[in-house]
């Protein structure tokens, strides 16, 4: 691997993240209502994860931002539970373990701030980041929990942590 480093975001990274989620949600055909795409959070990431028991996480790779993920607790759900949220990387970060990296990262980021589970949501269809995410312990669900407004992502999964 080159010089791969995972941080908290910034910032001066916003513009860039912003970026990179909106390029690999179009690269990967995701609708663009109803999902991350159409979040007002999008162009102020370093804001909207500056509050309590939230952060999110830069992958950067030679001095380029190339993904992230985050962790934020769930919206209308019991407090202990957390939502792993807009992990996304450019197509030259993947297949070089850093989705591993990262999820684990974000999880114990998530154990640290005390939840008990993390929940997610995710495209049928993104099969590479489901099999990752079954390989750290997720489970599918029949239906959605909380209210993420994403209404479009037909595939959920939690974690007990």
């Amino acid at each position: 691997m080159s010089s791969i480093k995972i941080r908290s975001i910034e910032y001066k990274d916003n513009e860039a993240i912003a970026l990179v989620i909106r390029s690999v949600l179009l690269e990967m055909g995701v609708p663009k209502i109803g999902t991350a795409y159409e979040d007002e959070s999008l162009d102020k990431m370093y804001e909207t994860y500056s509050n309590d028991n939230q952060m999110y996480f830069v992958l950067e790779e030679e001095g380029k931002i190339v993904g992230g993920a985050g962790i934020a607790p769930l919206k209308n759900e019991d407090i202990t539970i957390c939502e792993l949220q807009k992990m996304y990387f450019l197509s030259e970060a993947r297949g070089k373990g850093v989705g591993f990296m990262m999820i684990n990262t974000c999880l114990d980021f998530a154990k640290e701030q005390g939840f008990l589970k993390c929940y997610l949501e995710t495209m049928p269809y993104m099969t590479a980041a489901r099999k990752l995410y079954k390989k750290v312990g997720f489970q599918d669900l029949e239906k959605p929990v909380g209210n993420t407004g994403h209404y479009s992502c037909q595939a959920w999964m939690i974690k007990d942590l």
